[in-house]
Formats: structure tokens, C-alpha cells, sequence
């Protein structure tokens, strides 16, 4: 695209477009210790949109991540995160396995192979 300011259209899943700039899931990755410490500063008495423009956020993404992570300390968080991407994980493998059975379920059906008639 010719203004880099509007992402195409057909962009890969594992990017996002944020303010202007497209961002891999690597450089998301970066930010994991960033919201832990945006939280630290709000907790601190620091207002969220200090905070937002420091780490190169929205303030609603700093609000976000305090009702997220307020209260917790910093290795309950990661284990937290850690919990939700092991979640996020067996549930695409869910899915997909889901799927492999409906396919050879219709296969079965389709060919006369199943014992059920």
C-alpha cells in the first residue's frame, strides 16, 4: 500500500496493525514485561496516560491491563500468562483434532465404510 497508514488487506494472522505500523507477534512478545511495569506505575499513583506514552500504548490498553494484573506481583502474572497461552494452545489443538474427526467422519459416511446401517 502506498501510504503505509492502511494496512492490506490480506495481512498475515500473526500481525496487527497499532498506530500506524504494523507489529509481529515477536515485537507483542516485548511488551509482556512493559505491562507488568505500566501496572507498577499506576499502582504507583502515576496517571495512565503518562504511562500509556511511555511504553506506546493506548491508556485504554494501561486500564485493560490493570484490571488484567492489579493486585498481582510480577511471577504470578507471568504464570497467569503462561496458564492462558498453554489454554489458548490446547484449544487450537482441540479445534483442529475436532476437525480431523469430522472430516474422516464424512469420508466413512461417504465411501459406505461405516458398520452403522
Amino acid at each position: 500500500m502506498a501510504s503505509g497508514l492502511i494496512p492490506d488487506f490480506r495481512t498475515e494472522p500473526s500481525t496487527i496493525f497499532v498506530f500506524g505500523k504494523v507489529r509481529s507477534d515477536i515485537e507483542r512478545q516485548a511488551h509482556g514485561s512493559a505491562d507488568d511495569a505500566a501496572v507498577k506505575q499506576m499502582e504507583a499513583g502515576r496517571k495512565a496516560e503518562e504511562v500509556a506514552r511511555e511504553v506506546g500504548v493506548s491508556a485504554h490498553t494501561i486500564y485493560a491491563w490493570k484490571s488484567k494484573y492489579g493486585g498481582m506481583d510480577v511471577s504470578e502474572a507471568q504464570e497467569a500468562k503462561r496458564l492462558r497461552d498453554e489454554n489458548a494452545r490446547l484449544r487450537k489443538l482441540v479445534a483442529d483434532l475436532s476437525l480431523d474427526k469430522e472430516a474422516l467422519r464424512s469420508v466413512i459416511e461417504k465411501n459406505g465404510w461405516s458398520s452403522q446401517r
